[in-house]
């Protein structure tokens, strides 16, 4: 878990253009050498942060498909 509270207005948060008008989605934002990640709908879960080499790794997950429910 990462503390953002004295730092949360210099982020940056996106999240896919393909869900602009819905919440069920993760955003992103750069941090450094990070990359942070958090629930679009529920940003008091908490955040993720990921080095580079793993958002890396997550991204490639995804998009090969790694991660789909069967």
């Amino acid at each position: 878990m990462v503390d953002l509270s004295t730092r949360r207005a210099v982020l940056n948060w996106r999240k896919s253009s393909a869900s602009q008008a819905a919440n069920e989605c993760v955003e992103v934002a750069a941090s450094g050498p990070s990359v942070l990640v958090r629930d679009s709908h529920d940003h008091a879960a908490g955040v993720i942060a990921l080095a580079s080499t793993q958002w890396r790794g997550l991204l490639n997950a995804i998009r090969n498909g790694e991660l789909d429910r069967r």
